[in-house]
């Protein structure tokens, strides 16, 4: 059957009409399901009990199952959940100053191969639909009572790769009769798949967007993440160009910073060249160390120098504060641990 939380509330006015129902029923579907997260149609009370056995007929009510859940001293919580297919996905919590964000996956598994982070060596299985992203902000919700503020598409696959479901999981999201959560709460990842930029800055929703970069040439790129074979450092910087003229809205470069391989003030020097002029930021990540990964954590005397480069030299540059590292909140590091005691 189907999962009624893939449908935003357009499309499912369409459903509601096709099954010989009034649109304005999707609106109150949609209430229930996103304002008052109920896990069962027979909750949904000011419904007829004929519609609500019609939509138990022709639609599921997609609930997670939790199968593991860390939480760490610093109030980070990662959670690895049952899709209910037999695969797992992991999303992480955060608590910030200004609210809670979530980190959400979009894919079971990821194709992209980046060589520092832990989904890769995890068979990539399947994209996640809509429902299915945006089950996991429910999911958390209910299971800590509290009201997420900011979605950050970062966890495991790569959304521009599963787009058109990303899309409208924001739309859902975004919707005031959703979850209404601000689109410019709402950021999207991407390691550099040019087209999906393209397509992203004619959709008009003004998320923000996140470009893993890492490194400032083709070699060292290419070597960090195979994307940059297909889609090079000058064709990404000119679909970001491109990106910031037609929407207006300012790029947000991840930079992982690798003991001995990028982190360096040469590496500095050529990040504010390749960056001049650019309505941008850069977000300074410690990367995370995995298990049998080529790249360990530069020093913390290095990532605050790179930082002070950057920002003396006209490129606003922040380092990402570390969350969970005491509980595997690396992407990919939950479900790879799980997958290992499975075996």
């Amino acid at each position: 059957m189907k999962n009624i939380k893939d449908y935003d509330l357009e499309d499912l006015k369409k459903e509601l009409v096709e099954i010989g129902e009034k649109p304005f029923r999707a609106e109150q579907i949609f209430k229930w399901l996103y304002q008052e997260k109920v896990k069962e149609f027979d909750e949904m009370t000011n419904l007829s009990l004929a519609l609500r056995e019609k939509l138990k007929e022709n639609y599921t009510i997609c609930n997670y199952k939790i199968l593991r859940k860390q939480e760490s001293k610093d109030g980070t919580i990662k959670y690895l959940f049952d899709v209910l297919d037999g695969n797992a996905i992991e999303t992480v919590l955060m608590s910030y100053h200004h609210g809670y964000s979530i980190c959400v996956s979009s894919q079971i598994g990821c194709k992209m191969g980046c060589k520092f982070c832990a989904s890769t060596g995890i068979n990539f299985i399947r994209s996640l639909t809509s429902g299915e992203i945006v089950e996991q902000i429910l999911a958390v919700e209910q299971d800590t009572g509290v009201r997420i503020s900011n979605v950050v598409f970062m966890g495991i696959g790569e959304p521009l790769n599963n787009y058109t479901n990303v899309v409208n999981a924001i739309r859902i999201i975004n919707n005031p009769k959703g979850l209404n959560i601000g689109a410019r709460h709402i950021s999207v990842s991407t390691s550099g798949l040019v087209p999906g930029i393209y397509r992203l800055a004619e959709e008009n929703i003004q998320c923000t967007l996140s470009i893993s970069l890492h490194a400032t040439n083709n070699e060292k790129r290419s070597s960090m993440m195979p994307v940059n074979n297909a889609f090079p450092i000058e064709e990404l910087m000119q679909a970001c160009k491109d990106y910031i003229a037609k929407t207006n809205r300012r790029i947000s470069f991840e930079y992982a910073l690798a003991k001995d391989n990028n982190d360096n003030l040469e590496d500095a020097k050529e990040l504010v060249k390749l960056l001049h002029g650019m309505l941008c930021h850069v977000n300074l990540i410690p990367i995370n160390k995995i298990e049998n990964g080529a790249y360990s954590k530069s020093s913390n005397d290095n990532i605050m120098k790179f930082r002070d480069y950057l920002n003396d030299h006209g490129i606003v540059a922040t380092i990402r504060r570390e969350l969970g590292s005491d509980i595997d909140a690396a992407c990919g590091q939950l479900r790879r641990k799980n997958l290992k005691e499975d075996e």
